[in-house]
């Protein structure tokens, strides 16, 4: 009986260590599988990873290629280079140096401004292609304005239809200069004459909005002629901007019995043509424009003033926004 038993829990053993060893050998099975499974995934992974070695990390991009700059000076000098010749002064515009400064007491208030204060350069005397293309060679907002189409100088107005905004550089008569332009405004004329003239400039130039005066000393002095000229502009809603040629202009006057602002220009740039006097006349203009709000000066397309404004380009950007005649007026 001792025996049987003995012989039972042997058997039971063995049974045990039977299904223990199964067991064992299926989780090594499983995990062999899992391990395999593994080993192949990653091989197949790191063969569609691209591998990332030092020398990718410091491989150079290809050089930009150079850009071969033209010097601006060299262009000016090469479209303007027929007008120099000629363009011996610009003094012609004005009676006296005097005039040539801001005035000592200022057309305008002193303003609070919140914005930078805005300067705006008009060129006067534009009528060439050359001139054009070197006025614009700048990239600075600076006014063209164009004189009117002359025998000697005939394509001004076509010059101008291809612009966006322009003024014209009406010619008035002056105190003492004698090589005026054709068709100057004199101030014998009357209203009916004075307003074919505008109505003349307005087919020669449909988007003109703005007319400074060329010369003009002796015609702005005058109140009856400027009357009669302010009453034209205002039929073809153009605004006046004086040049202030002479100390005795009568445009604040007139403009205040019209109802309308008087605006003018502030510093003229190259009464002297010689680049130093410029560029100390550009930093006036930018004093008053920190001073007031805003400052208007007039130049010319002389080589040297348009290279003048392109040395100043920096001190543009840091003191004022140029910009166009209407945003000013």
């Amino acid at each position: 009986m001792a025996k049987s038993k003995k012989s039972k829990k042997s058997h039971n053993s063995s049974k045990i260590l039977t299904y223990t060893a199964w067991t064992l050998a299926l989780v090594a099975l499983v995990l062999s599988s899992i391990l395999i499974g593994y080993y192949f995934g990653y091989s197949n992974a790191e063969e569609k990873i691209p591998k990332f070695s030092k020398e990718w990390h410091v491989r150079k991009l290809p050089a930009k290629p150079k850009i071969q700059k033209v010097s601006v000076n060299k262009q000016l000098q090469e479209v303007l280079k027929s007008e120099s010749k000629s363009y011996n002064s610009a003094a012609h515009e004005i009676d006296n140096e005097a005039l040539a400064n801001p005035p000592k007491v200022l057309h305008k208030e002193i303003k609070r401004y919140v914005t930078k204060p805005k300067l705006a350069i008009i060129i006067d005397d534009v009528q060439t292609a050359s001139q054009v293309r070197a006025v614009k060679s700048l990239n600075l907002p600076l006014t063209m304005s164009f004189l009117p189409p002359r025998p000697a100088r005939p394509n001004s107005a076509k010059l101008a239809a291809h612009e966006k905004f322009y003024m014209v550089h009406l010619p008035m008569e002056a105190m003492h200069f004698h090589k005026e332009e054709p068709y100057t405004l004199r101030v014998n004329e009357s209203q009916q004459e004075l307003l074919q003239r505008i109505a003349d400039i307005k087919k020669l130039f449909p988007k003109v909005a703005y007319i400074n005066n060329h010369t003009g000393s002796k015609f702005t002095s005058n109140e009856v002629a400027m009357n009669r000229l302010i009453f034209a502009l205002n039929k073809y809603h153009i605004h006046f901007i004086d040049s202030r040629t002479t100390a005795q202009t009568k445009a604040p006057k007139v403009l205040r019995n019209f109802g309308l602002k008087y605006v003018a220009r502030d510093v003229f740039l190259d009464h002297h043509m010689d680049k130093p006097y410029i560029l100390g006349q550009i930093k006036k203009a930018i004093a008053v424009a920190k001073a007031h709000g805003t400052a208007i000066a007039i130049g010319h397309p002389h080589k040297n003033t348009l290279e003048a404004l392109y040395e100043s380009k920096k001190l543009f950007a840091k003191d004022v926004d140029l910009v166009l005649i209407n945003k000013i007026y």
